[in-house]
């Protein structure tokens, strides 16, 4: 009998991460085309990263996140990057996309033992800024001997890490707010789940 539920519960677990990684790159295919602030697509990706890492965990959530810089290197929307530094901007965006799945597992996991709705807003609050500080990070260790080169291409007037920042903060804003008006949809997502 145990055999049996855990086997259903890994298949279960596997077509819940196929279904989320066809809307990751569905979203982010479709988010490709909606820049609202600078040179950057809004990562609406991210949103289905956050409903994956809650029903699947950690490891889906690490998947569903490379799958997510994946098409973000693939629909170009790193293009500028490359033209300065291919590996470093590789690293930096399959690092990203990684690291925001995993730790929007790992802090639903922690904090659904005290409250799911916590949990939700916790993930999806934590996936933005995971994913935008080890944007930032990359750009400071791959990208700011360039930065001058940059802000020249974007006719922008600031250089160093205030390019860098400039270009995040307002995704940022619009991913974060994104995430934290979609949390209550994660928990309803999961009470359907456990039904």
């Amino acid at each position: 009998m145990k055999r049996t539920t855990k086997k259903r519960m890994a298949t279960e677990k596997m077509v819940l991460g196929a279904m989320m990684t066809a809307l990751v790159i569905l979203f982010q295919y479709i988010g490709t085309y909606t820049t609202f602030f600078g040179p950057f697509s809004t990562a609406v990706g991210l949103i289905p990263i956050v409903i994956g890492a809650a029903m699947c965990g950690v490891g889906v959530g690490a998947w569903l996140g490379l799958v997510f810089g994946a098409v973000v290197i693939f629909t170009g929307g790193a293009n500028l990057f490359f033209a300065f530094n291919v590996p470093g901007t590789i690293i930096t965006v399959m690092l990203k996309g990684a690291a925001c799945g995993a730790a929007a597992g790992l802090v639903n996991k922690l904090l659904t033992k005290f409250n799911k709705y916590v949990a939700a807003l916790g993930s999806a609050i934590v996936c933005p800024v995971t994913n935008t500080a080890i944007f930032l990070i990359g750009c400071a260790i791959f990208f700011l001997p360039h930065a001058d080169a940059i802000a020249d291409v974007l006719k922008m007037d600031v250089t160093g890490m205030q390019l860098f920042f400039a270009l995040a903060m307002a995704n940022f804003a619009c991913e974060l707010g994104m995430n934290i008006v979609l949390s209550p949809i994660v928990v309803r997502i999961l009470n359907i789940r456990k039904k």
